[in-house]
């Protein structure tokens, strides 16, 4: 097993966890929004080579999310991950032959590829001994490290995490998870469908009992914002982590990739046809889901920042002397998460931007745009005051 991270994992001191949202090239939102972080994080502590994995004890992410949260657990610095995400993102979306894009937008090779290469580096920079480095069960992977996906053969979404005490995590087993190539975990988290070709993942490879599934995007679960699933993770029996609870002993810092409503004005009745339905239902219910664990995350933890979700919850932002629920505070809970809206991306001084651009998976014409919202954003919500004492 990695010891290193066990005795991390069970260390006496307050947990952090970071979560990732999924949402394409809009990762470079949450890349922005994470160097800030970062940065303050090294005045805080008064070290300019500080990276998030030195703070967060647990990182997970969805999607693109899923990617960001590897490359953290890798040791990388937000420069690294900010310079992979613009000089590789429309590589990783290259686009496909026409007859290929009936089934699928994108060719999974570059995608594959720059996810194995930039790992690979990553890992045997950081990497003690002759260890695999693409694998999960990584020792050179420096954090806890969740990614969500969705299992197509089984209709079940999957988290799956280098957690050392987890079920299908002992090596014992066959089939062990630890053993699966991290670059393929991450190809098939971030399989989106129709943008990307499924990927198949095989288990117990090369004994009698071998299986494969066929895995797609974990935003088609109900996880884009996997937040309130690496609470659970955290602190269910079954997992075996068992972290303490409590508004000082665990933070949670979830960060989004820009939200927005898909308002549809001039919409009749009799627009809502089967073609309707299929292009704007599962969009509709990733960002119901998002919202509902947001809302859930700021109900059982005392909310240090995040925007307003609707009218009537507001932001419950937590103001001292008076609770936002008759609930006791599990963890304090911080969100990051830019409007693209027009009025949003005039707040930020970005009028001049088109939301219906800006707001699309695979919008590798507008990366400058992406970072100037992440940028913009960061410099305006990101605060180290919202870390408190857990950055000491």
């Amino acid at each position: 097993m990695h010891q290193a991270l066990i005795d991390r994992m069970q260390q006496k001191a307050p947990k952090k966890i970071l979560s990732c949202d999924g949402g394409g090239i809009r990762g470079l939102i949450s890349v922005e929004i994470l160097a800030k972080l970062e940065a303050e994080l090294r005045a805080v502590r008064k070290d300019d080579e500080l990276v998030l994995a030195d703070f967060f004890d647990f990182v997970c992410g969805t999607s693109t999310g899923a990617l960001i949260a590897a490359c953290i657990s890798a040791g990388m610095s937000m420069d690294q991950i900010r310079t992979f995400y613009v000089g590789s993102g429309k590589e990783m979306f290259d686009k496909a032959s026409i007859l290929r894009r009936l089934r699928y937008r994108y060719d999974k090779e570059p995608l594959a590829e720059k996810i194995r290469s930039e790992l690979d580096l990553a890992l045997k920079h950081h990497a003690t001994g002759n260890e695999p480095n693409a694998t999960l069960g990584s020792a050179s992977l420096r954090t806890l490290l969740m990614m969500v996906m969705r299992n197509h053969s089984t209709d079940s979404p999957w988290p799956v995490s280098n957690n050392p005490f987890a079920k299908y995590n002992q090596l014992h087993r066959k089939d062990c998870n630890l053993r699966l190539p991290l670059w393929q975990l991450l190809r098939a988290s971030t399989a989106a469908p129709t943008y990307f070709p499924p990927e198949v993942v095989v288990f117990a490879e090369g004994t009698s009992d071998e299986y494969r599934f066929i895995f797609v995007d974990g935003g088609v679960t109900t996880y884009n914002n996997a937040a309130f699933l690496a609470f659970q993770m955290a602190t269910a029996a079954p997992y075996a982590i068992n972290w303490p609870t409590g508004e000082k002993e665990m933070l949670i810092v979830s960060v989004g990739t820009g939200s927005a409503a898909h308002v549809l004005p001039g919409l009749d009745t009799g627009d809502l046809n089967l073609l309707h339905y299929a292009t704007t239902l599962p969009g509709a219910l990733m960002n119901a889901a998002s919202a509902g664990w947001d809302m859930a995350c700021r109900t059982l933890g005392a909310c240090r920042f995040g925007g307003s979700l609707d009218r009537e919850f507001g932001d419950m932002v937590m103001v001292t002397g008076k609770p936002n629920s008759t609930c006791p505070k599990l963890f304090s809970y911080v969100r990051y998460d830019p409007e693209l809206t027009h009025t949003g991306l005039a707040a930020l001084d970005l009028p001049h931007l088109d939301p219906e651009q800006v707001r699309r998976l695979d919008a590798t014409d507008g990366i400058a745009d992406l970072q100037a919202i992440g940028k913009a954003y960061a410099e305006r919500a990101v605060h180290r005051d919202h870390i408190g004492a857990f950055a000491m």
